[in-house]
């Protein structure tokens, strides 16, 4: 696989605490699960994992540091939520480095838009040092990134991609310039919440509640056209309500980030993203999504920790 192109990203947000497990998805899986999981991802080629601190309670980097990490990549991130401090970063990133239980990170990524030249100063000289690969920027607006790399340009080093939530129901970046501005300037653009919570997947398949469904649950009425729309897209190609979600995303040269815990879900996944829709069915299921006007998360919802 080429870090380069990857067709979609495994996301472990969910991964390692039971409880956060079931909190956020209805259910938690076991250790043995999340193995065969991996194991299935290296054999889809799907090699990279996206993770951050606080990802499964805290215990999903743990996790994959325990399991090994030897044929992956790792996504990781800072997330500043605080005034810049010399070091910061540097302590973060040692903290990840002994969770992954290895000596660098392939792609790592400023989370937020606070001291965007101070953090990526820190972030730099960690990149000359060769403990990260890759340096990428996440929930950034367009005028945001192109201070990032700015920067990074000024300091000779490439930004590797634009991490920012995107989805069939939200594709306010899109609108906003930042896909086409990345296209441009051949910088992968990775979408997180492809499936808006569980909102984007078949309202007929029976699944265990959780928190996510409850607060959002009275959205499904509306979104009735779509699901329409999207099983009538994905009868054609014989895939289902949520890879046709994932399908369009890839369509549109985005990588999909998807939170597979089970092997089925990253054989789903993989079937999804080899899938090639018509401009046509593109346009049907755009047209669709637009008359529901339905939002499940907002494209700027992190926007409150960015310091002002």
């Amino acid at each position: 696989m080429d870090i380069k192109e990857p067709k979609a990203v495994i996301g472990a947000n969910s991964w390692g605490s039971a409880a956060y497990g079931k909190l956020l998805r209805g259910s938690s899986v076991d250790d043995e699960t999340l193995k065969k999981s991996i194991d299935t991802a290296k054999e889809k080629d799907l090699l990279i994992f996206d993770l951050a601190q606080d990802y499964g309670l805290g215990k999903a980097q743990k996790m994959i540091g325990e399991f090994g990490t030897e044929d992956i990549y790792i996504s990781a991130k800072f997330t500043p939520m605080k005034k810049y401090v010399p070091g910061q970063v540097r302590r973060s990133l040692e903290r990840d480095l002994s969770e992954f239980r290895r000596g660098y990170v392939d792609i790592y990524w400023l989370h937020l838009p606070v001291d965007i030249e101070e953090n990526l100063a820190e972030i730099g000289v960690l990149y000359r040092e060769g403990k990260i690969r890759n340096i990428g920027i996440s929930n950034f607006t367009l005028p945001e990134c192109k201070r990032a790399k700015a920067v990074l340009d000024n300091a000779g080093i490439p930004l590797y991609g634009v991490q920012n939530h995107y989805s069939l129901i939200n594709r306010e970046w899109e609108k906003q310039g930042v896909v086409g501005w990345c296209r441009e300037n051949g910088i992968s653009f990775w979408a997180w919440a492809v499936l808006e919570e569980g909102m984007l997947t078949d309202p007929r398949v029976k699944t265990k509640g959780s928190l996510m469904k409850l607060v959002f649950s009275g959205k499904k009425k509306k979104l009735r056209p779509l699901y329409a729309a999207m099983n009538r897209v994905g009868k054609r190609h014989d895939i289902t309500i949520p890879q046709v979600a994932e399908a369009f995303v890839a369509n549109k040269g985005i990588v999909p980030i998807c939170g597979c815990r089970k092997p089925y879900q990253v054989e789903q996944l993989y079937e999804a993203v080899n899938v090639k829709l018509t401009a046509r069915e593109m346009k049907f299921l755009e047209t669709v999504a637009d008359k529901v006007n339905v939002s499940i998360l907002g494209a700027d919802m992190f926007r409150f920790a960015v310091r002002k």
